[in-house]
Protein backbone atom coordinates (compact mmCIF):
# COMPACT_ATOMS: atom_id res chain seq x y z
CA UNK A 1 0.00 0.00 0.00
CA UNK A 2 1.17 3.43 -1.09
CA UNK A 3 1.00 6.19 1.58
CA UNK A 4 1.46 9.77 0.31
CA UNK A 5 4.27 11.70 2.20
CA UNK A 6 4.35 14.55 4.12
CA UNK A 7 7.29 16.08 5.89
CA UNK A 8 4.77 17.41 8.65
CA UNK A 9 0.82 16.15 9.71
CA UNK A 10 -0.83 18.42 11.83
CA UNK A 11 -3.73 16.68 13.70
CA UNK A 12 -6.77 19.45 13.91
CA UNK A 13 -7.08 23.31 12.92
CA UNK A 14 -7.47 24.74 15.96
CA UNK A 15 -5.44 27.83 16.79
CA UNK A 16 -2.66 25.49 18.19
CA UNK A 17 -2.50 23.70 14.70
CA UNK A 18 -3.10 26.57 12.45
CA UNK A 19 -0.05 28.40 14.07
CA UNK A 20 2.10 25.86 14.20
CA UNK A 21 1.53 25.86 10.48
CA UNK A 22 2.17 29.13 9.82
CA UNK A 23 5.77 29.37 11.90
CA UNK A 24 6.94 26.18 9.93
CA UNK A 25 10.05 26.45 7.31
CA UNK A 26 8.08 26.93 4.02
CA UNK A 27 10.64 24.38 2.55
CA UNK A 28 8.35 21.79 4.30
CA UNK A 29 5.03 19.92 2.86
CA UNK A 30 2.57 20.59 5.40
CA UNK A 31 -0.28 18.41 5.39
CA UNK A 32 -3.47 19.75 7.78
CA UNK A 33 -6.50 17.70 8.69
CA UNK A 34 -9.61 19.26 9.54
CA UNK A 35 -12.18 16.78 11.92
CA UNK A 36 -15.06 18.97 10.36
CA UNK A 37 -14.99 22.78 8.57
CA UNK A 38 -11.93 24.77 9.59
CA UNK A 39 -14.28 26.76 11.60
CA UNK A 40 -15.59 24.31 14.21
CA UNK A 41 -13.40 23.55 17.34
CA UNK A 42 -12.74 24.89 20.84
CA UNK A 43 -10.67 27.53 19.55
CA UNK A 44 -13.62 29.75 18.22
CA UNK A 45 -15.57 28.97 20.93
CA UNK A 46 -12.68 31.15 23.51
CA UNK A 47 -15.16 34.38 24.24
CA UNK A 48 -12.44 35.88 27.12
CA UNK A 49 -9.52 36.83 25.30
CA UNK A 50 -5.68 35.58 25.60
CA UNK A 51 -3.53 36.76 28.99
CA UNK A 52 -0.20 38.24 28.52
CA UNK A 53 1.44 41.08 29.96
CA UNK A 54 1.21 43.88 27.49
CA UNK A 55 1.25 46.55 30.12
CA UNK A 56 4.75 46.82 31.37
CA UNK A 57 4.10 49.96 33.90
CA UNK A 58 1.05 47.94 35.82
CA UNK A 59 1.70 44.70 35.22
CA UNK A 60 4.87 42.65 35.22
CA UNK A 61 5.52 38.40 34.36
CA UNK A 62 6.45 37.60 38.16
CA UNK A 63 2.91 38.76 39.01
CA UNK A 64 1.22 36.89 35.93
CA UNK A 65 3.48 33.39 36.71
CA UNK A 66 2.08 34.74 40.31
CA UNK A 67 -1.62 34.35 39.53
CA UNK A 68 -1.36 31.10 37.37
CA UNK A 69 0.90 29.28 40.48
CA UNK A 70 -2.25 30.06 42.88
CA UNK A 71 -4.96 29.09 40.14
CA UNK A 72 -2.92 26.01 39.48
CA UNK A 73 -2.65 25.24 43.34
CA UNK A 74 1.06 24.97 42.46
CA UNK A 75 0.93 21.92 40.76
CA UNK A 76 2.89 23.62 38.07
CA UNK A 77 5.30 23.15 35.70
CA UNK A 78 7.18 25.93 37.17
CA UNK A 79 9.96 26.30 34.14
CA UNK A 80 7.12 26.01 31.24
CA UNK A 81 5.06 28.80 32.95
CA UNK A 82 8.23 30.97 32.70
CA UNK A 83 8.37 30.10 28.92
CA UNK A 84 4.44 31.21 28.49
CA UNK A 85 4.28 34.26 30.23
CA UNK A 86 7.73 35.29 29.60
CA UNK A 87 7.38 35.16 25.68
CA UNK A 88 3.64 35.71 25.47
CA UNK A 89 3.78 38.90 24.62
CA UNK A 90 5.78 38.47 21.38
CA UNK A 91 2.83 36.08 19.79
CA UNK A 92 -0.26 38.45 21.29
CA UNK A 93 2.03 40.96 19.32
CA UNK A 94 2.38 39.25 16.78
CA UNK A 95 -1.06 38.36 16.01
CA UNK A 96 -2.46 41.91 15.61
CA UNK A 97 0.60 43.33 13.88
CA UNK A 98 1.57 40.45 11.13
CA UNK A 99 -1.53 38.67 11.13
CA UNK A 100 -4.20 41.44 11.78
CA UNK A 101 -6.37 40.10 14.26
CA UNK A 102 -8.53 42.83 15.45
CA UNK A 103 -8.36 43.38 19.51
CA UNK A 104 -10.17 45.80 21.25
CA UNK A 105 -7.92 49.37 21.93
CA UNK A 106 -8.18 52.09 24.04
CA UNK A 107 -9.06 55.35 22.49
CA UNK A 108 -5.00 56.50 22.67
CA UNK A 109 -4.63 53.05 20.22
CA UNK A 110 -2.84 50.86 23.05
CA UNK A 111 -5.17 47.16 23.46
CA UNK A 112 -7.73 47.41 25.97
CA UNK A 113 -7.11 45.24 28.60
CA UNK A 114 -9.69 43.16 30.73
CA UNK A 115 -9.89 41.55 33.85
CA UNK A 116 -11.13 37.77 34.71
CA UNK A 117 -10.84 35.29 37.85
CA UNK A 118 -7.60 34.68 39.32
CA UNK A 119 -6.14 37.67 37.45
CA UNK A 120 -4.27 40.00 39.68
CA UNK A 121 -3.95 42.98 37.00
CA UNK A 122 -5.60 43.86 33.48
CA UNK A 123 -3.81 41.85 31.29
CA UNK A 124 -6.45 39.90 29.13
CA UNK A 125 -6.59 41.54 25.18
CA UNK A 126 -10.02 40.63 23.42
CA UNK A 127 -12.03 41.01 20.49
CA UNK A 128 -15.44 42.03 22.86
CA UNK A 129 -16.52 38.59 23.74
CA UNK A 130 -15.61 36.70 20.52
CA UNK A 131 -11.85 36.56 20.89
CA UNK A 132 -11.30 32.95 19.95
CA UNK A 133 -13.07 33.41 16.71
CA UNK A 134 -11.18 36.13 15.52
CA UNK A 135 -8.20 35.01 15.83
CA UNK A 136 -8.74 31.77 14.55
CA UNK A 137 -10.65 33.35 11.11
CA UNK A 138 -7.69 35.71 10.65
CA UNK A 139 -4.83 33.04 11.09
CA UNK A 140 -7.22 30.77 7.97
CA UNK A 141 -6.63 33.32 6.17
CA UNK A 142 -3.13 33.96 6.98
CA UNK A 143 -2.80 29.83 6.08
CA UNK A 144 -4.64 29.57 2.73
CA UNK A 145 -1.56 31.53 1.76
CA UNK A 146 0.93 29.12 1.97
CA UNK A 147 1.62 27.47 -0.80
CA UNK A 148 3.41 24.24 1.45
CA UNK A 149 0.22 23.66 3.36
CA UNK A 150 -2.24 21.19 1.96
CA UNK A 151 -5.98 21.16 4.03
CA UNK A 152 -8.31 18.41 4.06
CA UNK A 153 -11.92 19.58 5.64
CA UNK A 154 -14.00 16.76 7.31
CA UNK A 155 -11.15 14.19 7.87
CA UNK A 156 -10.78 11.85 10.91
CA UNK A 157 -7.53 10.39 11.69
CA UNK A 158 -8.69 6.85 11.77
CA UNK A 159 -5.36 4.84 12.65
CA UNK A 160 -1.95 6.13 13.46
CA UNK A 161 1.18 3.49 13.26
CA UNK A 162 4.77 4.17 13.77
CA UNK A 163 7.94 2.39 12.09
CA UNK A 164 11.40 3.42 11.29
CA UNK A 165 10.71 6.74 12.66
CA UNK A 166 7.99 7.20 10.16
CA UNK A 167 4.23 7.54 11.17
CA UNK A 168 1.93 6.08 8.80
CA UNK A 169 -1.80 7.74 9.11
CA UNK A 170 -5.47 6.59 7.73
CA UNK A 171 -7.74 9.08 7.12
CA UNK A 172 -11.69 8.74 6.87
CA UNK A 173 -12.16 11.96 3.98
CA UNK A 174 -15.88 12.81 3.18
CA UNK A 175 -18.36 10.42 1.78
CA UNK A 176 -16.02 7.67 3.84
CA UNK A 177 -13.49 7.47 1.38
CA UNK A 178 -10.15 6.65 2.71
CA UNK A 179 -6.47 8.24 1.93
CA UNK A 180 -3.33 6.93 3.26
CA UNK A 181 -0.39 9.20 4.40
CA UNK A 182 2.65 9.52 6.01
CA UNK A 183 5.38 12.46 7.74
CA UNK A 184 8.31 12.55 9.05
CA UNK A 185 6.49 14.48 11.95
CA UNK A 186 2.69 14.59 13.50
CA UNK A 187 1.48 17.13 15.65
CA UNK A 188 -1.33 15.99 17.34
CA UNK A 189 -3.68 19.46 18.33
CA UNK A 190 -7.08 17.74 18.89
CA UNK A 191 -8.36 19.68 21.57
CA UNK A 192 -10.22 18.89 24.75
CA UNK A 193 -12.38 15.88 25.99
CA UNK A 194 -15.51 17.59 26.53
CA UNK A 195 -17.93 15.26 24.56
CA UNK A 196 -17.14 12.52 27.56
CA UNK A 197 -19.40 14.15 29.55
CA UNK A 198 -23.20 14.68 28.92
CA UNK A 199 -22.34 18.35 29.48
CA UNK A 200 -19.99 20.45 28.24
CA UNK A 201 -19.41 23.92 26.84
CA UNK A 202 -16.72 21.85 24.25
CA UNK A 203 -17.25 21.78 20.63
CA UNK A 204 -18.78 18.28 18.99
CA UNK A 205 -15.64 17.05 17.90
CA UNK A 206 -14.16 17.27 21.33
CA UNK A 207 -13.86 13.63 21.91
CA UNK A 208 -9.87 13.33 22.77
CA UNK A 209 -9.19 11.40 19.68
CA UNK A 210 -5.06 12.79 19.75
CA UNK A 211 -5.36 11.18 23.29
CA UNK A 212 -5.98 8.17 22.27
CA UNK A 213 -3.66 8.31 19.67
CA UNK A 214 -0.55 9.28 21.56
CA UNK A 215 -1.26 6.69 24.28
CA UNK A 216 -1.69 3.77 22.05
CA UNK A 217 1.66 4.58 20.02
CA UNK A 218 3.07 4.51 23.89
CA UNK A 219 3.24 8.26 24.55
CA UNK A 220 2.69 9.66 28.46
CA UNK A 221 -0.27 10.51 29.19
CA UNK A 222 -0.52 12.84 32.66
CA UNK A 223 -2.51 14.16 34.93
CA UNK A 224 -6.00 13.44 32.52
CA UNK A 225 -8.12 13.91 35.63
CA UNK A 226 -7.35 17.62 35.88
CA UNK A 227 -10.97 18.51 34.64
CA UNK A 228 -11.84 22.04 34.36
CA UNK A 229 -15.58 22.60 35.46
CA UNK A 230 -16.56 26.12 34.47
CA UNK A 231 -19.02 27.73 37.14
CA UNK A 232 -21.03 30.04 34.56
CA UNK A 233 -22.43 27.51 31.98
CA UNK A 234 -25.91 28.84 30.49
CA UNK A 235 -28.21 26.61 32.75
CA UNK A 236 -30.00 25.36 29.78
CA UNK A 237 -30.14 21.27 30.06
CA UNK A 238 -31.77 20.90 27.05
CA UNK A 239 -28.35 20.88 25.01
CA UNK A 240 -25.23 18.95 25.32
CA UNK A 241 -23.27 21.54 24.40
CA UNK A 242 -23.91 24.19 26.86
CA UNK A 243 -22.93 27.84 25.97
CA UNK A 244 -20.57 29.76 28.49
CA UNK A 245 -21.38 33.02 29.62
CA UNK A 246 -17.07 34.02 29.47
CA UNK A 247 -15.54 35.14 32.64
CA UNK A 248 -15.03 38.33 31.42
CA UNK A 249 -18.64 38.93 32.66
CA UNK A 250 -16.95 38.58 36.11
CA UNK A 251 -14.22 40.35 35.65
CA UNK A 252 -16.04 43.72 33.97
CA UNK A 253 -18.62 43.47 37.55
CA UNK A 254 -21.35 40.24 37.46
CA UNK A 255 -22.46 38.95 40.71
CA UNK A 256 -23.41 35.27 41.12
CA UNK A 257 -26.17 34.78 43.05
CA UNK A 258 -28.12 31.71 44.67
CA UNK A 259 -31.58 30.83 44.36
CA UNK A 260 -32.88 33.68 46.75
CA UNK A 261 -31.57 35.75 44.25
CA UNK A 262 -29.07 36.46 47.20
CA UNK A 263 -25.24 37.40 46.59
CA UNK A 264 -22.79 34.32 48.09
CA UNK A 265 -19.68 34.38 46.81
CA UNK A 266 -18.64 36.72 49.95
CA UNK A 267 -19.12 34.34 52.23
CA UNK A 268 -16.81 31.88 50.67
CA UNK A 269 -14.16 33.97 49.50
CA UNK A 270 -14.13 37.74 51.14
CA UNK A 271 -11.47 39.19 49.40
CA UNK A 272 -11.35 37.50 45.43
CA UNK A 273 -15.81 36.92 45.70
CA UNK A 274 -16.76 36.28 42.34
CA UNK A 275 -12.96 36.58 40.90
CA UNK A 276 -11.91 33.33 42.35
CA UNK A 277 -10.08 30.76 39.89
CA UNK A 278 -12.99 28.71 38.51
CA UNK A 279 -12.60 25.69 40.81
CA UNK A 280 -12.95 27.74 43.41
CA UNK A 281 -16.33 29.61 42.54
CA UNK A 282 -16.93 25.97 41.08
CA UNK A 283 -17.06 24.20 43.90
CA UNK A 284 -18.08 27.49 46.21
CA UNK A 285 -21.58 27.01 44.07
CA UNK A 286 -21.99 23.16 44.66
CA UNK A 287 -21.04 24.09 48.38
CA UNK A 288 -24.08 26.49 48.37
CA UNK A 289 -25.95 24.14 46.84
CA UNK A 290 -25.89 21.87 49.96
CA UNK A 291 -27.01 24.69 52.24
CA UNK A 292 -30.15 25.85 50.00
CA UNK A 293 -31.07 22.68 48.30
CA UNK A 294 -31.26 24.36 45.37
CA UNK A 295 -29.48 23.74 41.77
CA UNK A 296 -31.12 27.36 41.07
CA UNK A 297 -27.89 29.96 40.50
CA UNK A 298 -27.69 33.17 38.18
CA UNK A 299 -25.30 35.91 37.15
CA UNK A 300 -26.28 39.09 37.28
CA UNK A 301 -24.60 42.45 35.94
CA UNK A 302 -27.89 44.19 34.97
CA UNK A 303 -26.85 47.18 37.68
CA UNK A 304 -23.89 48.11 34.93
CA UNK A 305 -24.99 50.55 32.34
CA UNK A 306 -26.81 49.05 29.58
CA UNK A 307 -24.97 50.00 26.52
CA UNK A 308 -21.75 49.29 28.13
CA UNK A 309 -22.89 45.68 28.17
CA UNK A 310 -24.55 45.61 24.71
CA UNK A 311 -20.98 46.69 23.57
CA UNK A 312 -18.74 44.49 25.59
CA UNK A 313 -20.75 41.30 25.33
CA UNK A 314 -22.82 41.57 21.98
CA UNK A 315 -22.40 38.04 20.80
CA UNK A 316 -23.41 36.50 24.84
CA UNK A 317 -25.88 39.64 24.88
CA UNK A 318 -27.95 37.83 21.99
CA UNK A 319 -27.47 34.34 22.14
CA UNK A 320 -29.40 34.64 25.79
CA UNK A 321 -31.60 37.16 24.90
CA UNK A 322 -32.53 34.35 22.57
CA UNK A 323 -33.66 31.94 25.59
CA UNK A 324 -35.92 35.07 26.49
CA UNK A 325 -33.79 36.76 29.30
CA UNK A 326 -32.04 40.24 28.46
CA UNK A 327 -28.58 40.15 30.63
CA UNK A 328 -29.03 44.20 30.89
CA UNK A 329 -32.32 44.26 32.47
CA UNK A 330 -32.23 40.53 34.97
CA UNK A 331 -29.77 38.08 35.99
CA UNK A 332 -29.40 35.08 33.68
CA UNK A 333 -29.48 31.25 34.91
CA UNK A 334 -26.11 29.31 35.23
CA UNK A 335 -24.36 26.32 36.82
CA UNK A 336 -21.34 24.47 36.30
CA UNK A 337 -20.24 22.53 33.42
CA UNK A 338 -17.33 20.32 32.06
CA UNK A 339 -14.99 22.87 30.38
CA UNK A 340 -11.28 22.81 30.14
CA UNK A 341 -8.81 19.35 29.90
CA UNK A 342 -5.39 20.58 32.23
CA UNK A 343 -3.84 17.28 31.74
CA UNK A 344 -3.17 15.74 28.57
CA UNK A 345 -0.31 14.06 25.96
CA UNK A 346 2.31 14.67 28.19
CA UNK A 347 5.36 17.50 26.66
CA UNK A 348 8.44 18.83 27.22
CA UNK A 349 9.09 22.90 26.89
CA UNK A 350 9.38 22.24 23.09
CA UNK A 351 6.07 20.65 22.69
CA UNK A 352 8.02 17.27 21.96
CA UNK A 353 6.49 13.90 23.33
CA UNK A 354 8.69 10.71 24.59
CA UNK A 355 8.45 9.18 20.99
CA UNK A 356 10.30 10.66 18.31
CA UNK A 357 8.92 13.12 15.97
CA UNK A 358 5.35 13.27 18.02
CA UNK A 359 4.87 16.23 18.99
CA UNK A 360 1.18 17.82 20.87
CA UNK A 361 -0.24 21.44 21.23
CA UNK A 362 -2.93 23.38 22.46
CA UNK A 363 -5.87 21.40 24.73
CA UNK A 364 -5.00 17.88 23.68
CA UNK A 365 -1.10 18.17 25.51
CA UNK A 366 0.04 18.53 29.06
CA UNK A 367 2.64 21.29 29.30
CA UNK A 368 2.16 21.50 32.89
CA UNK A 369 1.21 25.48 32.57
CA UNK A 370 -1.86 25.13 34.23
CA UNK A 371 -1.44 22.83 37.40
CA UNK A 372 -4.81 21.61 38.80
CA UNK A 373 -6.83 24.47 37.83
CA UNK A 374 -6.29 26.94 34.54
CA UNK A 375 -5.84 30.40 34.93
CA UNK A 376 -8.75 31.93 32.63
CA UNK A 377 -7.58 33.46 29.66
CA UNK A 378 -4.22 30.90 29.43
CA UNK A 379 -5.42 28.59 27.34
CA UNK A 380 -4.94 30.80 24.05
CA UNK A 381 -1.60 31.29 25.49
CA UNK A 382 -0.74 27.98 25.87
CA UNK A 383 -1.81 27.77 22.20
CA UNK A 384 0.11 30.20 20.58
CA UNK A 385 3.44 29.91 22.13
CA UNK A 386 4.11 26.19 22.43
CA UNK A 387 2.81 25.82 18.93
CA UNK A 388 5.36 28.25 17.60
CA UNK A 389 8.05 26.55 19.97
CA UNK A 390 7.09 22.91 18.02
CA UNK A 391 7.21 24.41 15.04
CA UNK A 392 10.76 26.09 15.43
CA UNK A 393 11.98 22.29 17.20
CA UNK A 394 11.18 20.94 13.72
CA UNK A 395 12.75 23.60 11.90
CA UNK A 396 15.85 23.32 13.59
CA UNK A 397 16.27 19.56 12.88
CA UNK A 398 14.14 18.65 9.92
CA UNK A 399 15.19 15.53 7.98
CA UNK A 400 15.40 15.54 4.01
CA UNK A 401 13.48 13.03 1.83
CA UNK A 402 12.59 12.97 -1.57
CA UNK A 403 10.59 10.48 -1.68
CA UNK A 404 6.60 11.26 -2.69
CA UNK A 405 5.59 8.19 -1.41
CA UNK A 406 6.50 5.27 1.16
CA UNK A 407 5.43 1.68 1.03
CA UNK A 408 4.06 0.39 4.36
CA UNK A 409 1.63 -3.08 5.02
CA UNK A 410 -1.96 -1.80 7.17
CA UNK A 411 -4.66 -4.20 8.08
CA UNK A 412 -7.90 -4.62 6.71
CA UNK A 413 -9.75 -1.39 8.56
CA UNK A 414 -12.92 -3.94 8.49
CA UNK A 415 -14.37 -6.11 11.07
CA UNK A 416 -17.80 -6.37 12.90
CA UNK A 417 -20.59 -3.25 13.37
CA UNK A 418 -19.71 -1.71 16.69
CA UNK A 419 -22.52 -2.15 19.23
CA UNK A 420 -24.63 0.89 19.80
CA UNK A 421 -24.66 2.86 23.25
CA UNK A 422 -21.45 3.13 24.07
CA UNK A 423 -20.87 6.89 23.78
CA UNK A 424 -24.07 7.06 26.11
CA UNK A 425 -22.71 4.79 29.16
CA UNK A 426 -19.41 6.68 29.11
CA UNK A 427 -20.95 9.70 29.34
CA UNK A 428 -23.78 8.72 32.14
CA UNK A 429 -20.60 7.00 34.31
CA UNK A 430 -18.15 9.86 33.97
CA UNK A 431 -20.92 12.66 34.86
CA UNK A 432 -22.00 10.27 37.58
CA UNK A 433 -18.76 10.31 38.52
CA UNK A 434 -16.93 13.10 38.85
CA UNK A 435 -18.31 16.41 38.38
CA UNK A 436 -16.60 19.37 40.53
CA UNK A 437 -16.07 16.52 43.17
CA UNK A 438 -15.63 13.17 42.62
CA UNK A 439 -18.04 10.28 43.87
CA UNK A 440 -15.29 7.75 44.11
CA UNK A 441 -18.41 5.04 45.30
CA UNK A 442 -19.24 5.77 41.58
CA UNK A 443 -15.78 6.17 39.87
CA UNK A 444 -15.11 2.27 41.26
CA UNK A 445 -18.14 0.99 39.62
CA UNK A 446 -17.49 3.37 36.61
CA UNK A 447 -13.66 1.97 36.29
CA UNK A 448 -15.12 -1.48 36.54
CA UNK A 449 -17.47 -1.15 33.71
CA UNK A 450 -15.21 1.46 31.03
CA UNK A 451 -12.02 -1.50 32.07
CA UNK A 452 -14.52 -4.17 30.36
CA UNK A 453 -15.29 -1.83 27.27
CA UNK A 454 -11.75 -0.61 27.01
CA UNK A 455 -11.00 -4.97 26.68
CA UNK A 456 -13.58 -5.05 24.49
CA UNK A 457 -11.88 -3.11 22.07
CA UNK A 458 -8.60 -4.77 22.40
CA UNK A 459 -10.20 -8.51 21.93
CA UNK A 460 -12.41 -7.77 19.31
CA UNK A 461 -12.19 -6.25 15.41
CA UNK A 462 -14.96 -3.55 14.82
CA UNK A 463 -14.65 -1.86 11.75
CA UNK A 464 -12.86 1.37 11.82
CA UNK A 465 -15.37 4.40 10.85
CA UNK A 466 -15.27 7.79 12.35
CA UNK A 467 -17.94 6.55 14.90
CA UNK A 468 -15.62 3.79 16.16
CA UNK A 469 -12.62 6.45 16.43
CA UNK A 470 -14.39 8.63 18.79
CA UNK A 471 -15.98 6.09 20.56
CA UNK A 472 -12.36 4.21 21.37
CA UNK A 473 -10.98 8.20 22.03
CA UNK A 474 -14.23 8.53 24.60
CA UNK A 475 -13.26 4.78 26.22
CA UNK A 476 -9.62 5.78 27.09
CA UNK A 477 -10.03 8.93 27.83
CA UNK A 478 -12.51 7.98 30.91
CA UNK A 479 -10.38 4.80 31.68
CA UNK A 480 -7.35 6.84 32.34
CA UNK A 481 -9.28 9.55 33.96
CA UNK A 482 -11.56 7.10 36.35
CA UNK A 483 -7.50 4.76 37.09
CA UNK A 484 -6.22 8.48 38.14
CA UNK A 485 -8.80 9.19 40.41
CA UNK A 486 -8.99 6.20 42.31
CA UNK A 487 -5.66 6.11 42.43
CA UNK A 488 -5.38 9.76 43.68
CA UNK A 489 -7.98 9.06 46.23
CA UNK A 490 -5.87 9.55 49.09
CA UNK A 491 -4.82 13.01 47.41
CA UNK A 492 -7.97 14.70 47.41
Amino acid sequence: MKFKRYDVLIVGTGISGIYAALNLDSSLNVLMLSKRELTLCNSALAQGGVAAVMDRKNDDFELHIKDTLIAGQYKNNVDNVKILVEQGPFDVERLAEKYGVDFDRNEDGTLALTLEGGHSRRRIAHHKDTTGKEIETSLIEQISKLKNVSVINNSVLSRLERKDNIFFAEVITQDSDREYFCADYVILATGGIGRVYNYTTNSAIATGDGIQFAYNLGAEIKNLSYVQFHPTAFADKKDRECFLISEAVRGEGAYLLNCNKKRFMPDYEPERKELAPRDVVSKCIMEEQKKTGSDEFWLDISHKDADFIKNRFPMIYENVLKKGYDMTKEPIPIYPCQHYLMGGINVDGKGATNIEGLYAAGECSHTGVHGKNRLASNSLLEALVFSRLIAEDINSHKRIDSRSEIEYDMSSPHGKPLPKGIKTEIRDIMQNSYFVFPNYKEAEKGFKRVSEIKKDFENNSYEITAEYVETRSLVTVAYIILKEILERKDEQ
